[in-house]
């Protein structure tokens, strides 16, 4: 029941057929290119993410240090 050989043929034939011998290394450079971004724009955003929690980290180490001195002062 799985995928025989002449499926596969008979696939790749169709699609000949519809893109043209000339047109699939285009389809195929396009599709690339495509995965190619996808995958830079993954990494920016996980980049930013760990800007992210890089600030945040900051940002409550900061806020800490100043509630010590403000309780250092109401005493």
């Amino acid at each position: 029941m799985g995928i025989s050989i002449w499926q596969i043929v008979l696939v790749l034939v169709i699609i000949v057929i519809l893109f043209g011998a000339g047109k699939i290394p285009r389809v195929m450079g396009d599709i690339a290119k495509g995965i190619k971004s996808f995958k830079a724009g993954m990494r920016e955003e996980e980049q930013e993410e760990i800007n992210n929690e890089g600030e945040t980290i900051e940002g409550e180490k900061v806020k800490s240090s100043k509630r010590k001195t403000n309780n250092s002062k109401k005493k």
